[in-house]
């Protein structure tokens, strides 16, 4: 079942299925930090409009926006 990482439970490795974005700015960062389809990610914790996501030994802060594109 694909859905947004926003919606991903907490602490679970999830594999990124694709970017869902016609913005090639946020496609590229998200593509530096990692996030590119068949990748795991873990969504650590959620605060506010944001969550922290492990991927590729490293934690990064992204918010919603971004959470919201990547599908697992």
């Amino acid at each position: 079942m694909e859905m947004s990482l926003w919606k991903a439970q907490e602490g679970v490795e999830h594999i990124i299925r694709r970017i869902d974005t016609d913005d090639e700015e946020m496609n590229s960062f998200l593509f530096s930090l990692g996030c590119y389809s068949g990748e795991p990610i873990t969504v650590v914790s959620r605060k506010g409009k944001g969550c922290v996501v492990a991927v590729k030994d490293a934690r990064y802060s992204i918010d919603s926006m971004l959470a919201e594109a990547i599908i697992v």
